[in-house]
């Protein structure tokens, strides 16, 4: 089949045949994330429509997005894009990008209703039809975007590596890429990558763990963050016939476009976070291996102290020392790595 072709599968799934998110067959779809506490009051001013069109569960929405621009590949229905747009304010922005015509019908109908609705005196959301593998058709230009975010719709691309070549070609020097997805234990059977239903419920298109590694890699990003991860359970019994003997992991990366070094690196250097995310007064969390206390000082590898002072996550933090001198390689990495992603390897 070609890429074309399942593209189309893609579109005529979430287009046609699932018409509301109980018609999923499985919770792959769904990302790991409870749908965090700061968020959960706004779900009541999302539009019901927007909200039953939405093919994904929790948020994978990172913290400190007030006044920058996020790009939401593979929006869907809006629903995330809506929750971005108070998470940036009015004078940030939002852009949605989706290929499935029905779904971005229901998304554009309701921006003047949502803006209203924030006391906004226009919408700053705006939604784009196009492939994700190719932003620069639809406008998007290089090193314009401060953060790109995703929930569980990469996998549905036949063209994974050039996605997230586009995502570094977009992000700004310092962005970040934040999202969740469905990884595999080992590479789908070509027969089972084509299947319209395992594709659609974002198992047939699901990574092996080690090649999203090796693009990452190559791609100039040789330390990816685990922030969460957790596994699949495939409950429907067509579903399991066809690929039962395939162990599935929901997992929520991070990712900054910014120069690191393949391995953990010591020099001596220390994070303190200051507690100023209003989401998070008493501690942020990196990573699943990086826990910062409120005013604790941290040792950290010199990646960590580099993705938390040349980020936006920059004034939040005091950073410590400098690369001055080298003591060595700093072990940093979990006891129990949710997603392997040994390069030999950094601290994810």
């Amino acid at each position: 089949m070609t890429d074309a072709a399942l593209s189309e599968s893609v579109q005529n799934y979430y287009g046609e045949v699932l018409k509301s998110s109980q018609d999923l067959k499985t919770s792959a779809c769904c990302t790991l994330d409870a749908m965090p506490g700061h968020l959960r009051p706004f779900l009541a001013d999302l539009h019901p429509e927007v909200v039953a069109r939405f093919y994904g569960c929790g948020s994978p929405l990172p913290p400190a997005l007030e006044g920058r621009t996020v790009l939401d590949l593979g929006c869907g229905s809006g629903r995330d894009c809506y929750l971005l747009s108070r998470l940036v304010g009015e004078s940030g922005r939002v852009i949605g990008v989706d290929m499935t015509q029905a779904q971005l019908d229901v998304a554009r109908r309701h921006c003047d209703w949502h803006a209203e609705r924030y006391g906004y005196a226009c919408s700053n959301v705006e939604f784009l039809q196009g492939r994700i593998e190719d932003l620069a058709s639809i406008g998007i230009a290089d090193n314009s975007i401060d953060v790109v975010v995703s929930n569980c719709v990469i996998n549905l691309s036949p063209d994974k590596k050039q996605v997230l070549a586009e995502v570094f070609r977009v992000l700004k020097p310092g962005g970040e890429l934040y999202f969740s997805d469905v990884y595999a234990d080992r590479r789908i059977p070509a027969a089972l990558r084509q299947d319209p239903v395992l594709l659609g419920e974002c198992l047939g298109g699901a990574l092996y763990g080690e090649d999203f590694r090796r693009i990452m890699h190559d791609l100039g990003c040789p330390d990816v963050r685990t922030v969460k991860g957790n596994p699949i359970t495939l409950d429907d019994p067509e579903v399991v016939a066809k690929i039962g003997m395939v162990n599935f992991r929901s997992v929520t990366v991070r990712a900054f476009k910014m120069p690191l070094e393949d391995r953990c690196e010591d020099f001596g250097q220390v994070a303190v976070y200051k507690g100023t995310l209003p989401e998070s007064p008493h501690f942020f969390d990196l990573d699943d291996h990086h826990h910062f206390e409120t005013g604790r000082p941290l040792r950290v590898c010199g990646n960590t102290a580099d993705m938390l002072g040349m980020s936006r996550y920059a004034e939040h933090f005091e950073i410590w020392g400098d690369k001055s001198t080298h003591f060595g390689l700093f072990d940093c990495a979990p006891p129990n790595k949710s997603l392997s992603l040994e390069s030999g390897a950094a601290c994810c």
